[in-house]
């Protein structure tokens, strides 16, 4: 879903569109006559208590708690080292900007930001306190390289404590009702209900539907179809900011991705099909190797024991290669670890005949929530936990995938699929993990599927990729969807 805001301070936020949700009742500004239809809406008043300057001062207060714990402990651990005095000034400098950095960037408290926006912002505001900390050290001090080391160790730490500090303040002001700016929803049934289902779903996100009667002063037009500019003009009336909310998968608006022009959201046609760049995929690739060089070497005991405990449970190939489409329509050999019988074809043909309502289930899916093929215990423990895939950390390694991208489908899986949609798919790199993955896994239908994947390949960037494979790791640990 893209957002463009016409008037300021919105930024990406992309939710998805096929999700429902409860008493959301769409509602349009003015009735056939012409009259506007809640004029209790027209002029919409502040909220008493502004959510905003409840989560900008609460993030202000973690940042500098945080930074302070850190110096702290810094000096007190490291007392005695050479240097330990300019180190603890240099943290509270760097601190300092980077603080002043992040409310630059609309980072306190970042209301309206998608994930993506989040985390750039947030890198570029740690990513630029630390260069110039960095220079101050290098060219302005002098400092043993121990004690530089220590810096850095200690600027990363503040980082990830402040991370986690942020994520606390944020459960305790959604407990209290002080999280995320109140919005009206306004659109078609099905586009309003999956706006607000994906609102609850991802509060970070800084919007909270509410009804008619409670004051909002934006109102999110959810709709596959643009406003009018009559209608446009009704909604702005007595308002700060309108922001229209289209699903781009659903509205078929192919090559079109949200970009920024001097504060506003607007469109911005992108290359057809989401082709990229070479210096692109070159950046891709890097990031890939990065990766999966390091993960490998973690993954290896574990795969190792994984392969002898399915043999242990039936006895066999701990591995098996699946033909799947790749980038330009190749095919390209999946390696998995085996979690299901050697026989599991067979057993999946005779299910499918005499069982109608897992025949629809598998229609619908392609898999199936109660799989008699898979093996007990270790099959349905590495299939959860997404362990089974580990093994493709090798396809990425050979260039066959990369680490975020659309999955590659068996044969069966694209049979169903449009013909265009198959193509657009095979314009891309497949991937270990992708938008799908974190947003549905293995609860979407084929209609899902297609709408999520579409949208990454449509508006695929770098720091989408960061982005997804972060939230991979919660996916992943949480089981959502998964089976």
């Amino acid at each position: 879903m893209n957002v463009m805001s016409h008037h300021a301070h919105a930024d990406e936020a992309r939710p998805r569109g096929n999700a429902g949700a409860r008493n959301a009742t769409p509602w349009a500004p003015r009735d056939a006559s012409g009259t506007h239809r809640f004029p209790e809406l027209a002029h919409a008043a502040q909220p008493h208590i502004s959510p905003s300057a409840a989560a900008g001062s609460s993030y202000v207060v973690i940042d500098l708690a945080t930074l302070g714990i850190v110096i702290l402990l810094t000096l007190g651990l490291f007392a005695d080292a050479a240097g330990s005095a300019v180190l603890g000034r240099t943290l509270l400098f760097g601190g300092t900007v980077q603080i002043g950095l992040k409310t630059a960037l609309g980072l306190y408290p970042g209301f309206g930001l998608h994930p993506d926006a989040r985390l750039r912002r947030s890198f570029l505001a740690w990513a630029g306190a630390g260069g110039i900390s960095v220079a101050a050290i290098l060219y302005l001090v002098p400092i043993s390289w121990a004690a530089f080391g220590l810096f850095c160790g200690a600027f990363i730490a503040t980082g990830l404590l402040q991370t986690l500090g942020r994520k606390i303040i944020r459960i305790v002001l959604k407990r209290s009702s002080n999280w995320g700016v109140p919005v009206h929803l306004c659109g078609t049934p099905d586009a309003v209900k999956a706006t607000r289902t994906y609102l609850r779903a991802h509060p970070g996100i800084g919007f909270r539907p509410v009804d008619r009667q409670t004051p909002a002063d934006i109102v999110l037009w959810a709709d596959h179809n643009l406003p009018s500019a009559a209608t446009l003009k009704a909604l702005r009336r007595g308002r700060q900011d309108v922001i229209l909310v289209s699903d781009l998968p659903r509205a078929h608006l192919s090559g079109v991705h949200p970009a920024e022009h001097g504060g506003d959201i607007g469109l911005h046609l992108a290359l057809a099909h989401g082709r990229s760049t070479p210096p692109v995929h070159a950046v891709k690739r890097l990031f890939d190797l990065a990766f999966a060089v390091p993960l490998a070497l973690i993954a290896l005991p574990i795969v190792a024991i994984a392969g002898a405990l399915i043999w242990c449970v039936d006895p066999g190939p701990a591995f098996y290669v699946q033909p799947r489409e790749g980038r330009g329509g190749k095919t390209i050999g999946v390696l998995k670890l085996r979690t299901m019988y050697l026989d599991a074809e067979q057993m999946l043909q005779d299910l499918l005949a005499r069982d109608a309502d897992v025949r629809a289930e598998w229609e619908t899916h392609f898999k199936l929530r109660k799989d008699p093929r898979i093996l007990p215990y270790i099959g349905k423990f590495l299939r959860a936990s997404s362990l089974d895939e580990l093994p493709q950390l090798l396809n990425i390694l050979r260039g066959d995938m990369s680490l975020v991208g659309p999955r590659p489908f068996p044969d069966y899986h694209l049979a169903a699929m449009p013909l265009d949609f198959r193509n657009r798919r095979a314009s891309v790199i497949p991937g270990l993990t992708g938008l799908w993955q974190i947003s549905e896994r293995s609860s979407a239908d084929l209609e899902g599927q297609q709408q999520l994947d579409d949208f990454y390949i449509n508006g695929r960037s770098f720091w989408g990729d960061v982005s997804i494979l972060l939230r991979t790791f919660a996916a992943v640990l949480g089981r959502r969807g998964a089976y």
